[in-house]
């Protein structure tokens, strides 16, 4: 056993786990005056380090922070420890696991912490961090005070109960996957990890698949899964399980998982879908069930914040770049070409911008983040004509969500949603390419050639590359350790290159966008060489805020470094959204 301060008596560290933890519990309740404390093994002192979440007043809706010194802000993820007493732990099985057991540093310190922002000065604090993902070893860790036997004075020591515990025992669990909304490459990869983590990390035979999302859970039947039913799915694109938007009904989808007997949840899906994890476990946890939420982010357009990308995010670039190879061909072997493609993005264009830049064919790219006007000086129709007159040819990447403003207000979709309440979308890319047609046609100074691609659901469908099958396994492996740890209403992510668990609350409050004040978009514009499209109008305004004091100074939360990292330090409060 580790210790900082040895005991003056040997007798103390003869004792057995159980009645150390009990002679602590016994000194620490006479001796509640004492100040110096400690996290793991390092000292600390109360008034540096403060947890601030509702366990006095019993409010768990409240995020759980833990600040300390130099400004240091974990924002945590609920634990079972929060709101159910005197539950049981398990030996945990990995430590006997020779795949694992043999790796000294597999296990993860209890105090292991990821930080948000990388890029700091001299003089910033030390800012946000999330809990770092992974199984755990030692999960009782604390500070004792002890007195030494048949004397009157106090030995202090840290003594760390090296215990590999877990929070249910492997015949115990009973766990169910889902999968909702749209389809995304990666999503089979993820369900094969999480039952293969669960049969041969921790011995879990019992595993469900929820067939056709949330509504799955009291409309369908289950699907058994296991090791042979899972084994080669990762080489197929879609779900196996079924996918669908809507049909989430909190109380229906809650009895059902009591009433089967599920008490670990893994969801697998976008921003919605993460709302919708986020009140199943909200309800849960007022149930006062022993029932994990784990998420798992599903978004090929990359929009959920705070971790550095989603699954299948890189295979939908790869994708996109033969698309654009494509047009490229199309629009060169023609006199006048014009190569159009529309990809994925509906409120951020992340796979229209890394597939330009991976291309380094692309002569404009056109996004949401970015407003764009036709007609005039400066306008796109001006920018193409230049462009063919002196190359000859020109190819366009447009986002599915770009100049939504500039269609027609007549359009009956416009204001229409679909089941998971996105909002429906016309398709831009056959609307520009008439409006390109009909401007030549109407300048008469030369014929054009265009052709138009819309690679959206081919890029959907197809199976995971390399690089997000890794990945896809990361985050499933994370999730489960996560579970069996107890830790509950998180997301499995990857932050600054770590795995962590980020409490729903961070990852459903907003929508990650290209800011393109950014780096990376100044990156593109110097490979496209485009111009910024910004409008007479635009301009003159712009420049009337800022001479009257007008202009709104932007939320810092938005704001975010070269990989996508807050450039804000402040932690704002934040309360959990519903669905």
């Amino acid at each position: 056993m580790d210790s900082i301060f040895a005991p003056k008596s040997s007798s103390i560290s003869s004792l057995s786990s159980s009645a150390l933890l009990s002679r602590f519990l016994e000194v620490s309740s006479s001796r509640k005056s004492s100040s110096l404390t400690f996290i793991g093994s390092r000292p600390f002192r109360p008034s540096s380090y403060s947890t601030t979440f509702a366990m006095a007043s019993n409010d768990f809706s409240k995020p759980k922070i833990i600040t300390g010194d130099f400004g240091y802000v974990l924002e945590d993820v609920p634990h079972f420890t929060d709101y159910i007493p005197d539950l049981s732990t398990y030996s945990n099985p990995l430590q006997d696991n020779p795949a694992f057991s043999v790796v000294k540093q597999y296990f993860v310190h209890v105090d292991d912490s990821v930080p948000q922002k990388i890029v700091v000065h001299k003089d910033s604090p030390r800012g946000i961090h999330f809990r770092r993902a992974g199984p755990r070893q030692k999960v009782f860790l604390m500070a004792i005070m002890l007195l030494s036997v048949g004397t009157t004075c106090a030995s202090p020591f840290t003594h760390v109960l090296d215990i590999s515990q877990v929070y249910f025992d492997s015949d115990e669990v009973h766990a169910c996957i889902v999968t909702c909304g749209g389809l995304c490459p990666g999503l089979n990869t993820v369900i094969r990890e999480i039952v293969y983590s669960l049969y041969h990390m921790y011995g879990v035979t019992t595993v469900l698949g929820i067939d056709g999302g949330y509504r799955g859970f009291y409309a369908r039947n289950t699907i058994a899964l296991t090791p042979k039913v899972v084994n080669d799915i990762h080489k197929r694109g879609g779900t196996i399980l079924g996918t669908s938007r809507g049909g989430h009904d909190t109380s229906k989808i809650v009895d059902s998982i009591q009433d089967r007997g599920i008490n670990q949840v893994y969801i697998i899906g976008g921003d919605g879908t993460q709302k919708g994890a986020s009140v199943i476990f909200e309800e849960i946890r007022r149930r006062g069930l022993k029932v994990v939420v784990a998420g798992i982010p599903k978004t090929i357009d990359n929009d959920i914040p705070v971790i550095d990308k989603s699954f299948g995010f890189d295979t939908a670039v790869e994708e996109a770049q033969r698309a654009i190879n494509a047009a490229h061909v199309e629009a060169e072997s023609v006199e006048n070409g014009i190569g159009l493609v529309k990809l994925m993005g509906r409120y951020s264009g992340f796979i229209a911008m890394y597939a330009t830049l991976a291309s380094r064919d692309v002569d404009c790219c056109l996004i949401p983040e970015s407003p764009f006007y036709l007609d005039g000086k400066g306008g796109l129709f001006e920018y193409i004509e230049k462009q063919l007159k002196e190359n000859g040819h020109m190819v366009i990447v447009i986002a599915e969500g770009a100049g939504q403003e500039l269609l027609s207000e007549s359009m009956q979709s416009r204001n229409q949603q679909d089941a998971s309440g996105n909002k429906l979308l016309q398709d831009v890319g056959l609307w520009i390419s008439q409006g390109i047609k009909d401007y030549f046609s109407r300048q008469k100074t030369m014929a054009i050639n265009l052709k138009y691609i819309d690679p959206t659901y081919m890029i959907r469908a197809v199976p995971s590359n390399a690089s997000d099958n890794v990945y896809s396994t990361l985050l499933a492996q994370s999730a489960v350790h996560g579970a069996m740890a107890g830790y509950t209403g998180f997301t499995s992510g990857l932050v600054n290159g770590r795995q962590t668990y980020i409490p729903f609350y961070r990852i459903i409050e907003k929508q990650n966008k290209v800011v393109i004040t950014d780096r990376m978009w100044a990156r593109l514009l110097s490979s496209t060489n485009q111009p910024s499209f910004m409008s007479d109008k635009d301009v003159i305004e712009d420049k009337t805020e800022c001479i009257s004091g007008e202009k709104k100074e932007e939320d810092p939360a938005t704001q975010f470094l070269d990989n996508g990292n807050r450039a804000d330090g402040v932690l704002e409060n934040k309360e959990v959204s519903s669905v």
